[in-house]
């Protein structure tokens, strides 16, 4: 099918004698497909991808063996199947399970639960491609235009002007546009949308967009900027709790949060971290909400600001300046930041205290707020209970199907005794039973179909030629 060739290309020749269970197993950049067979496992097909693209430590497979991530997959897929269960008693597990890393092959998946932006998809169908089907605003259409080259530019999807990642980006953003159009497009929203369309179809990409830019970060993206800066005197105030020398630096020389912490929140750091970072990060974020942002920006200063020696560098603003701009690696190294995350004690309580606070202290010096955002949602479980789904909005339609020529064959036998027992019998043979609850009897496997991909331009949709695994 397109999927295939878009991810492998043509579709390998298999013995009939092996079966239907197949792996896909990452290490570095290099996506490898496995068919399980007796005690062996035969690899069919291998793809290197562009240097851009890289996966978690704790993900690769030198320090995790096949069968762990295979199991962690198979928990994470146990969790997916029954979401609104382990949303409403496992919740703790559910987390936990984040912070540790979502396996690649499914964090595109879980990140539009967690988001809640595969129930916005399933109540709202076509509403995408209505968006996508409209010209759009030429004021905001040219400058998506201009921003689409800059995006991750050595990551494969994005390298090529007019290739399928930018064709997909410019979808997204202009139908946000069209979706919002008081609020229109800002270049932050950018970098958020082209982290999720490597994970996932041009449409649950929108959605994913619609709710981190409303549910997770509301009013950062309006004009004035008001929400960002009231986020900023948060994490100034937090900052005198966590790092009292870090905090009394930036005072004493004036600098503004605004100066320095604006691209770490507007763009949720995918333009400041190492990627393997990045993915981490954005795995907690998704699953409890802004305080992980907050904690990312937290440890960030209290490490580069927080001790004498590091501020004898910067003795003044345009040093503190410059070294805010090139944070020391080791320091956003995986490991070591996701748990400096997690032992940094700073709550959603403490940021919505403040964020009371801060909102007086505007109206006392500056008068009313012109942005008058949605609430701000604390993670995927606050979005589920402001607005809980049905158990159809979040049933799992797969789109690939792989079956093996033995079934097939074996399948095709049964169903002729089975025919002819009924026909003895003088039964009528009333409608066959399909391989899969959700093809047509008719219909071939998507797997065994030969049609090319027609060009850069023909994108994957997120109901049919899915490449996410």
């Amino acid at each position: 099918c397109n999927g295939w060739r878009f991810l492998f290309g043509p579709r390998p020749s298999l013995p009939p004698s092996l079966s239907s269970c197949f792996t896909v197993v990452c290490v570095d950049n290099q996506v490898k497909l496995y068919l399980s067979h007796s005690e062996t496992d035969v690899c069919v097909c291998s793809v290197t991808l562009g240097r851009s693209v890289c996966l978690p430590d704790s993900h690769r497979a030198e320090n995790i063996p096949p069968e762990v991530l295979r199991q962690r997959e198979a928990k994470w897929l146990d969790m997916l199947n029954n979401w609104d269960k382990w949303m409403a008693k496992r919740h703790k597990k559910m987390k936990l399970r984040c912070q540790k890393g979502i396996p690649p092959s499914l964090r595109g998946r879980a990140w539009l639960y967690l988001s809640g932006g595969k129930v916005k998809r399933e109540q709202h169908k076509g509403k995408f491609e209505e968006l996508d089907s409209q010209a759009g605003d030429p004021k905001w259409v040219d400058v998506i235009e201009r921003d689409l080259h800059r995006q991750f530019p050595f990551h494969e999807m994005f390298v090529a002007r007019g290739g399928h990642g930018q064709q997909d980006l410019y979808r997204v953003l202009k139908a946000y546009t069209l979706h919002r159009p008081e609020e229109g497009y800002c270049q932050a929203q950018a970098p958020i949308a082209a982290v999720l369309l490597m994970h996932m179809p041009a449409e649950d990409a929108f959605w994913g967009l619609v709710q981190i830019c409303e549910k997770y970060l509301p009013g950062y993206y309006s004009a004035g900027l008001e929400a960002i800066q009231l986020d900023g005197e948060i994490l100034f105030t937090l900052l005198k709790r966590v790092s009292p020398l870090a905090h009394r630096h930036l005072k004493k020389h004036k600098l503004d949060p605004i100066l320095y912490m604006t691209e770490w929140f507007m763009c949720a750091f995918s333009r400041t971290l190492p990627w393997v970072s990045v993915l981490r990060v954005w795995d907690m974020f998704l699953c409890e909400g802004v305080k992980i942002i907050f904690r990312v920006g937290l440890v960030l200063l209290k490490c580069m600001l927080g001790s004498q020696d590091k501020l004898k560098t910067c003795q003044g603003q345009y040093e503190t300046m410059e070294l805010l701009k090139t944070i020391d690696t080791r320091y956003m190294q995986e490991g070591f930041l996701v748990r400096e995350i997690l032992e940094l004690p700073v709550s959603e309580r403490d940021i919505e205290k403040e964020h009371l606070a801060s909102v007086r202290r505007w109206k006392e010096t500056r008068g009313e707020l012109h942005c008058k955002s949605l609430p701000r949602m604390h993670g995927a479980k606050a979005i589920m209970a402001a607005e809980p789904p049905s158990r159809q909005d979040l049933r799992q339609n797969p789109t690939i199907i792989v079956e093996s020529p033995l079934a097939t064959k074996s399948n095709g036998e049964d169903k002729e005794r089975k025919n002819t027992k009924e026909q003895k019998n003088g039964k009528k043979n009333s409608s066959p039973t399909p391989v899969a609850a959700y093809l047509e009897p008719s219909e071939p496997s998507p797997l065994l179909k030969d049609t090319a991909l027609l060009g850069s331009n023909q994108s994957l949709s997120s109901t049919e030629y899915d490449t996410y695994l």
